[in-house]
């Protein structure tokens, strides 16, 4: 029981690290606040609620990983090497394709209550 307990210390430690650490972080958070702002203020229905929190979680979870795989890079390739580069800039692109299509579904959700 206490091994599990501790997996979830890790876990916050890791939200920790990711909030303090990364500014792309704290920039979809603030983001995120915008999108619940904006799905309050115009009356978003339960389904258009689950489709933005996914979206949301969809962003933080496509940025964890690019920050994760960034320090791994660094970690394990102090020098700049041509492979290092092209595996965070394919991790970086994953982040803003899952923010484009997040901009996407918000604008088909809340455009038409305009």
């Amino acid at each position: 029981m206490k091994k599990r307990l501790r997996a979830f210390s890790y876990a916050f430690a890791g939200l920790r690290t990711f909030f303090a650490e990364t500014f792309h972080a704290k920039l979809h958070l603030v983001a995120a606040l915008g999108v619940a702002g904006c799905g309050a203020w115009l009356g978003a229905s339960a389904t258009e609620w689950a489709l933005l929190l996914l979206c949301i979680a969809l962003v933080f979870l496509a940025e964890m990983i690019n920050s994760s795989l960034e320090y791994l890079v660094d970690l394990a390739q102090a020098n700049q090497h041509p492979l290092a580069k092209k595996a965070k800039d394919v991790a970086a692109a994953a982040v803003l394709m899952a923010a484009i299509f997040s901009v996407i579904i918000a604008a088909i959700l809340f455009i038409p209550k305009l």
